[in-house]
């Protein structure tokens, strides 16, 4: 089972496959998290905590993004809708080698919202 984790340990993300392919978007707050997304259903995700979490929701917004209040590290979004079956994890606080066999997206979310490759 892979295992994502911010930087401090507090925040673990146990998924019950590795991610087949991450996502680089480049809208607004993605690319200055700098984070690569491995989409998933949240039944597919155990988020367990041993220390405080910060969230952020855009004015208006329909989804959490969810960080370590120790290391600061964004670590998953989920959207506000129990009927939206997806969630995003921070990918890059996977072990490299779970990373390295993900194929690569980019997703023009600034634009159009659509992927670019």
């Amino acid at each position: 089972m892979p295992v994502a984790t911010c930087h401090c340990g507090a925040v673990t993300l146990d998924l019950t496959a590795p991610p087949s392919e991450v996502t680089e978007c480049n809208c607004s707050i993605c690319r200055r998290y700098g984070v690569l997304w491995a989409y998933m259903p949240p039944a597919e995700v155990t988020i367990r905590t041993t220390g405080p979490t910060d969230r952020y929701v855009r004015e208006g917004g329909d989804q959490a993004f969810q960080r370590c209040a120790t290391c600061g590290c964004v670590t998953h979004w989920q959207k506000f809708d129990p009927a939206f079956d997806r969630m995003g994890v921070n990918a890059r606080l996977l072990p490299p080698d779970i990373l390295a066999a993900a194929r690569l997206r980019h997703l023009d979310g600034a634009e159009t919202d659509r992927y670019l490759d």
